[in-house]
């Protein structure tokens, strides 16, 4: 069985990533149902494991959008003490579900 790993970046952040996961990350401008391509910051197969592991920076990462959505409420919520202030505000964050679909060595 040969599994492969990546790790990718988007919205700021890096996410490590295997064939047929979903994960939700920060909204992207492509369309549900599309196909995007990232490259891959580092890739290597279950063989490899460990110090043995090799990077390779030519490989990319196929994605699929699934839908976009809108993360869990988050409430903001500022109180000074003993000045009778209070102040409540939210925030939802917009996540785009995308599904691995592939990662391939160029």
């Amino acid at each position: 069985m040969f599994i492969m790993y990546a790790i990718i970046e988007t919205g700021g952040k890096q996410y490590w990533v295997v064939p047929g996961e979903i994960l939700q990350v920060e909204k992207l401008t492509a369309k549900e149902g599309e196909e995007v391509t990232f490259k891959a910051l580092w890739s290597a197969s279950k063989e490899e494991s460990g110090a043995a592991a090799k990077s390779s920076p030519s490989a990319t990462v196929t994605i699929r959008v699934i839908r976009h959505l809108r993360g869990p409420k988050l409430i903001i919520f500022r109180k000074r003490p003993k000045k009778a202030y209070e102040k409540s505000s939210g925030h939802r964050q917009e996540l785009t579900e995308l599904e691995v679909k592939e990662i391939q060595l160029s």
